[in-house]
């Protein structure tokens, strides 16, 4: 068995072999689009990024074991971020602090919102959700989604009233915010396999 000395993370992820293909949560628009983009700025090839989406981080960690990418990345928020540090198949490569893009609470134009609406999120930032809902409505209920693309997808074809997600996936969807907006400064863990990747 061998180990590594203890030390820093390197949060600029400068050391180590260049990214091929970059794993994450999909679809278009997640906050984890656009740290792998981060990322692979930082350490991808000198190529247009390859980036391949996901419907859940479990999906995006197959196709790292089945060798169909070459890297994975995962929220730290993400709730089952544990299994993946205690998966023997995948190796810890390092990690690095990205400020998501904007989060805020968004509608699809000309829906009527309801006083108690029905918002959809991702669970990692649920907490965001009363945080930035507008004093005048009070949550009927929460409901979740696989992301906050997702999300914004589900207030786009109106089946809930808003979406707590993110600045791209609100464009992408064409939803209107209705709150402030801030982003959230996020610790992102990247995965490889145990071994050679090649």
């Amino acid at each position: 068995m061998t180990t590594e000395a203890p030390g820093w993370i390197d949060t600029s992820l400068t050391n180590g072999p260049p990214i091929d293909t970059i794993g994450t949560l999909g679809p278009a628009g997640t906050s984890s689009e656009q740290a792998a983009l981060y990322l692979w700025a930082d350490r991808g090839r000198d190529t247009p990024p390859d980036i391949r989406l996901y419907d859940t981080y479990e999906q995006a960690a197959d196709a790292l074991r089945e060798r169909d990418v070459s890297h994975l990345v995962i929220a730290n928020a993400y709730a089952g971020v544990h299994s993946f540090y205690m998966d023997p198949k995948l190796r810890f490569a390092g990690a690095f602090l990205f400020d998501t893009p904007h989060y805020g609470i968004a509608v699809a134009p000309g829906h009527p919102i309801p006083k108690r609406p029905r918002i959809a999120t991702h669970p990692a930032p649920v907490a965001l959700v009363g945080e930035l809902l507008p004093e005048e409505y009070t949550v009927e209920e929460i409901l979740y989604a696989t992301s906050t693309s997702a999300a914004a997808g589900q207030a786009r074809r109106r089946e809930t009233d808003l979406a707590l997600t993110t600045q791209p996936a609100a464009k992408a969807n064409e939803l209107e915010f209705i709150s402030r907006t801030r982003p959230i400064r996020m610790l992102w863990s990247v995965f490889t396999l145990v071994g050679p990747t090649a």
